[in-house]
């Protein structure tokens, strides 16, 4: 079972950028594609982006798109979101999960490994 540690998340102003992290532990990470998703209070859990093993293929929600971008070392056993142009309703935690196939997907249920999550809360 991969063990994911997620990092990176704070306070920022509305228009600011935060990066974070998802160091993962097991020797076979770069079998496995890796997502972000994130809760709101009160909401379920929404696909935020998602990248493939080999990092070749990356995916984003509408809502992130060309504010956030996904990527991953798999030498470092890490997957990165850096996200850029914050607005306050991307207020939420956000949570690093992978699941062991090359292939990405959005869909929460098709990920069985998953951090502890890391809040961002984005000011107006």
């Amino acid at each position: 079972q991969l063990q994911l540690v997620e990092s990176g998340g704070g306070l920022v102003q509305a228009g600011g950028s935060l990066r974070l992290s998802c160091a993962a532990s097991g020797p076979t990470f770069s079998t496995y594609a890796a997502g972000w998703f994130r809760q709101a209070p009160g909401k379920e859990r929404e696909f935020v982006a998602s990248i493939s093993a080999t990092g070749r293929t990356t995916s984003y929600a509408d809502s992130v798109k060309g504010r956030f971008i996904i990527s991953r070392d798999n030498a470092k056993a890490t997957v990165y979101l850096q996200m850029n142009g914050l607005k306050p309703e991307d207020t939420a935690v956000y949570y690093c999960a992978a699941r062991p196939y090359s292939s990405t997907s959005p869909r929460a249920i098709m990920y069985d490994n998953w951090g502890q999550g890391t809040q961002v809360t984005v000011s107006s």
